[in-house]
Order: C-alpha cells, then structure tokens, then sequence
C-alpha cells in the first residue's frame, strides 16, 4: 500500500478529495533545533568572514585597532582593580612602638590576612640598633606588612638580653617563625639577608630569591629554618 503521507502527486490528487487525510507534519526534534541553531551561526560566520573580504586595508586596520583598545580596556580595568586590592592593605608603611599591654590589640588583632614582624630590642646593643634601621627602611619598603618594636622587658618581662635581638612574626594573630639573637644576627647581618629570611618565612612579598648570605654564615639559618617547617 502507498505511503499517504509521501509527496506524489497522486496523494496530493487524493487529500484535495478527501479520501486520504491531510499530510502530518514532521514532528521538530531535539537535533532539528541543534541542527538548525548550527547552521544559522555557520552562516553568520561565513558573512563575517565575506564582509573582512571586501573589507578595504584601512578598514581592517580599523577593526584591529578596536580589538586593541578592547584588549587595552580589558587590562587597565583589571589593573585598577589589583591597584585598588593592594592600595587597600598598604596601610602600615612606619614601624609601631608597643608595650606589653598594646600586644593584644596591635598583634593578635592585627586584622584578616595581615602579617606582623615584631622586634625585640634594647637600647645600647648594636645588632638591635641594626635592625632597627633595617625595620624602618623595610617598613616603608613592603607597607602591607605591619612592622613593630618594643624594648623586650616592656614586652616580656625578665626576657634575658642573650637572646636579644629577637624576630617574632606572626599572621592572623597566630606566631608563625621565630629568630632568635646572636645565633642569627650579627653586625655583619646585611639588609638583603634579613629581608630574604623574612620572605622566606612569608612575611614579605621579596624580589631575593637566593639566601645572600654568604656561604660560610649560611648553614646554621638554613638548619633552624627547615626545623620551623
């Protein structure tokens, strides 16, 4: 028997009668659409692509300098918004003088996300003097960072001076590394190194990626720091 629902022109003679009833319509499918909607991009990219054709020099040219300024675009709003994020935690820049009774509030609660390098010192020792200086300079230097000073027995009471001077360094008020006196600090202690050992405990986002300490004065620091993590 004849398919009523074939395109002949014989069922179309027999629908304008009525004998056989009108031809069903194709049910549209899920690949119909998938197909269809394939199909109307491939053609639009084809025209894109025609139209760069009869494009003049000067017209491309044109077309490539939007591209540039959106990519430019693109970078200088991503830029401002790092400049913004780092403007917003730059907002130490000096070395903060505490007592024992500023600790809480100057370190432990020194705010979410922020590191904290504490010195212990006292007056009339060289090597505190030192790093005193090199507090300042790097406190200006990484401003992110919260640097902080206190005569050692104003901090701790009875704190011995053999252990003097002292690094503490904490992060979300919690202590993360300690160096400990003469053991570490010397006079001939540069800036680069003291930076470098506060990078590597995390302190500090440093361009030294190398201990510059010299090889001979080196062993010990790099022992206690494997030890700490």
């Amino acid at each position: 028997m004849q398919d009523p629902n074939e395109d002949t022109e014989w069922n179309d003679i027999l629908r304008a009668k009525g004998i056989i009833p009108p031809k069903k319509e194709k049910e549209i499918t899920e690949d119909d659409v998938i197909n269809l909607v394939e199909q109307t991009v491939r053609e639009k990219r084809n025209g894109e692509k025609k139209d760069m054709v009869d494009m003049s020099l000067d017209e491309l040219d044109e077309l490539e300098d939007e591209e540039d300024e959106r990519v430019l675009e693109e970078y200088r709003r991503r830029r401002i918004a790092e400049l913004k994020e780092q403007s917003r935690k730059d907002v130490f820049g000096e070395v903060i003088e505490i007592s024992g009774q500023d600790f809480v509030n100057q370190i432990n609660k020194a705010g979410q996300g922020v590191w904290v390098v504490l010195l212990l010192y006292k007056q009339g020792i060289q090597v505190c003097a030192l790093l005193n200086e090199y507090l300042n300079n790097l406190a200006r230097k990484f401003p992110a960072t919260k640097f902080v000073k206190s005569i050692s027995t104003t901090c701790i009471p009875n704190y011995p001076d053999s252990n003097l001077p002292t690094i503490f360094i904490y992060h979300e008020g919690d202590m993360k590394h300690q160096f400990i006196g003469p053991r570490l600090f010397s006079l001939t202690t540069t800036q680069n190194e003291f930076e470098w050992m506060l990078g590597q405990a995390g302190a500090v986002k440093t361009n030294i990626k190398e201990n510059p300490k010299p090889k001979a004065r080196d062993v010990l620091f790099d022992n206690l720091l494997s030890n700490m993590q």
